[in-house]
């Protein structure tokens, strides 16, 4: 092998500069494609909270929230009181969902990985259909929370008992998707045995909250949502580093003296926390923790920096795209979201899985 050829002093101190510079152009790049995401996310939010039964111009949105007193009482209740609600639980869920994905599919070493690979959405489903089907209550803050609440608690009992058994395991990436695949058939026969025993009017409950629906959006919930996607975001900003080099392989990462399989547990755990907390108040959304992350990656890369506040911008931004088309296929009709983000979110990851095999 010929020896390299000796630098001179001047080319050694230029070196530095110049790849500065690159990194700084690189992280331009990113921040705006971000600030582009984040403007769109912008402007769908509004569309969200104009389009309806109701129909409201841009302005009369932008006036309602700037200047409340501006526009007609019934227009500020529309706004303030229906749309905004509706609009801010799409945001918070589809980032919660996003950002879950992201770290999943990183966790995983799965691009197919999601929310729903370990069979959280059906756990939740069947705590939900169990506060149904046997009628228990508990108000609070003027409203039912015993659907919501069991609903949680069915994701909450998955999370512990992948978390458990991928502990004894070892917590391999085989293992952990294998558990996760397991607990999803085994809840989803559980859900098909409540639907059977459950009389017509428990069955139609179960089976539209098993669609999804923001409707039930309230300012308590979207509090809720909104801490715990807050929180943590907060917890996995301290581990993007280690997560940026998990995703380049295990034996990187333990090259950079990175406990894997402790980090594995860790950010299965925050997933959980997070997707079971969006679940448990809108019910079966799909495909968003899928295909949102996928998008970030494109657009941003594997640098988990940029890449978790893409994928959880991709996400709301997909829901909130969602929301809106729920309210405009059939005029007067808002469709229950679940149905709408499968029918947009598969053919959406069919092109994205193509042009991946392009590059």
């Amino acid at each position: 092998m010929t020896a390299p050829a000796p630098t001179s002093p001047a080319a050694g101190l230029s070196a530095p500069p110049a790849l500065a510079g690159r990194y700084a152009q690189f992280a331009r790049r990113r921040f705006l494609v971000l600030g582009v995401m984040a403007l769109a996310l912008l402007a769908c939010t509004v569309a969200d909270m104009a389009i309806g039964p109701s129909d409201l111009s841009f302005a009369d949105v932008v006036r309602g929230l700037l200047w409340p007193d501006s526009v007609p009482t019934a227009q500020q209740v529309i706004i303030w009181q229906v749309r905004l609600p509706y609009a801010v639980m799409a945001l918070l869920v589809g980032a919660s969902l996003g950002l879950a994905g992201a770290e999943m599919q990183t966790a995983l070493n799965n691009p197919l990985a999601s929310p729903f690979t370990l069979g959280l959405s059906a756990a939740a489903a069947v705590g939900a259909s169990v506060a149904v089907v046997s009628g228990v209550t508990w108000i609070a803050w003027t409203e039912n929370l015993a659907v919501p609440v069991f609903a949680f608690i069915g994701a909450a009992c998955a999370t512990g008992l992948i978390q458990w058994l991928s502990w004894r395991q070892g917590a391999t990436v085989d293992t952990v998707v294998l558990f996760g695949i397991a607990l999803l058939f085994t809840f989803e026969s559980l859900l098909w045995l409540l639907q059977y025993v459950a009389d017509s009017n428990a069955l139609q409950q179960i089976v539209f909250w098993t669609m999804g629906s923001l409707g039930r959006a309230t300012g308590i919930k979207i509090a809720i949502v909104g801490t715990v996607l807050g929180l943590c975001m907060l917890w996995s900003a301290t581990q993007v580093w280690a997560l940026t080099a998990l995703r380049a392989g295990e034996d990187q990462a333990r090259s950079f003296g990175i406990p894997v399989e402790r980090l594995r547990l860790v950010t299965l755990l925050r997933v959980s926390l997070l997707a079971a907390t969006a679940l448990s108040f809108v019910g079966t959304i799909g495909f968003v923790g899928l295909v949102g992350p996928h998008m970030a990656r494109l657009l941003l890369g594997e640098d988990h920096r940029y890449l978790l506040p893409g994928a959880a911008l991709a996400g709301a931004l997909m829901l909130s795209a969602a929301s809106i088309l729920s309210k405009a296929v059939i005029p007067g009709v808002v469709l229950p979201i679940g149905i709408v983000t499968a029918l947009v979110g598969v053919p959406l990851f069919m092109v994205l899985v193509l042009r991946q095999r392009r590059l």
